[in-house]
């Protein structure tokens, strides 16, 4: 088997020629996602590969330690991100690299390892989990694009925001960031979990630069939908969502996406990654079928195989049960404190 040798992503120069070359790679795998998972939760990312130091990046699996005192240590591929699929080209580089990992876990270094999608083999890991992926192919012209939107829910809502004088921005500014947050804690309790921190968003935007972009629907002067979307290469990426529940009739939602899959399309972009939804989740499901995009589905991995215990589980129910109880204003502090757990 050929040696493994582990590089840091943020400091290996090697690593964004490697992903610019490479067919898989995604907005997930880039220097600006890891720097700010870093800077927002402490993860440090690490990178496996086979190629030697000096020569020239062919093949990785990049991945984050995660230490939580809660759910205890393990390496995630890569937390908070939908999907991050081994860079490798044959199931033998695969092989090689899920065996150093696995490694890791045998010898009680690690309790366990989670690739999030696998497509090229498994090498003994177990799926531990399954979601929805929707991804909408962007090939077709704009008119093409517009006649498979879901007539009632999608086309008919974007006349009526543009009747009723929704105003859509774009942009990184400060003003937006904050107004999105709004619209983001008013979402997440609606859903009943708590919001991921002010500065996780503060460090995506600061490192993802032009990369990222803040979409604000507003009716009357008031926030009513928001999404954060990344771009790399020929993909846009639908990241982060939000609404105000009382302006949902008006289509500021439908609206705002049907401008970022323009601004896509005019721009050269192939693809609009719409992110992964829950099974459960289907009114999302739904949401997401009606802008006539496909769905694949998006299997999570992990070694070694073992229900989920209790323990990682308790971030979420402290949240849940958190969120039923607090006010609003105190549940971005709770999202601050638990999210690193969570991973």
């Amino acid at each position: 088997m050929a040696k493994v040798y582990e590089i840091d992503p943020l400091q290996d120069e090697r690593w964004g020629a490697f992903l610019e070359t490479h067919r898989l790679a995604t907005i997930f795998h880039i220097p600006e996602w890891l720097n700010a998972l870093q800077r927002s939760y402490g993860y440090r990312a690490c990178a496996l590969t086979t190629c030697s130091p000096g020569e020239r990046l062919t093949n990785a699996v990049v991945f984050c330690r995660v230490r939580s005192w809660v759910t205890g240590p393990r390496l995630v591929s890569l937390p908070f991100s939908d999907h991050c699929i081994p860079l490798v080209d044959s199931e033998e580089q695969l092989g090689c690299l899920l065996s150093s990992l696995k490694s890791k876990c045998d010898c009680g270094e690690e309790k366990y390892v989670e690739i999030r999608s696998a497509d090229l083999g498994r090498g003994r890991m177990v799926e531990s989990s399954t979601f929805c992926l929707h991804r909408l192919n962007l090939r077709p012209s704009l008119s093409e694009l517009y006649q498979a939107l879901h007539e009632s829910c999608i086309r008919r809502k974007i006349k009526r925001a543009e009747r009723e004088g929704i105003v859509c921005e774009a942009g990184v500014s400060d003003d937006l960031l904050q107004k999105f947050y709004q619209l983001t804690v008013i979402t997440r309790r609606r859903h009943r979990i708590p919001p991921q921190p002010l500065s996780w968003f503060q460090n995506l935007i600061a490192c993802m630069g032009e990369k990222a972009r803040i979409r604000l629907a507003s009716y009357e002067g008031r926030p009513a939908a928001a999404i954060l979307t990344l771009q790399y290469k020929t993909t846009m990426t639908y990241k982060y969502g939000c609404s105000d529940l009382r302006f949902h009739r008006l289509g500021p939602m439908q609206i705002i996406m049907w401008k970022a899959i323009q601004e896509a399309k005019e721009g050269g972009l192939l693809e609009f990654d719409m992110g992964r939804t829950d099974w459960n989740n289907e009114g999302l499901l739904k949401f997401k079928d009606h802008w006539g995009s496909s769905r694949t589905i998006l299997a999570y991995l992990r070694y070694p195989a073992a229900v989920v215990q209790p323990a990682e589980r308790i971030p979420m129910r402290v949240a849940k049960f958190f969120c039923n109880l607090a006010p609003s204003s105190l549940l971005p502090a709770a999202g601050k404190i638990l999210y690193r757990h969570i991973g």
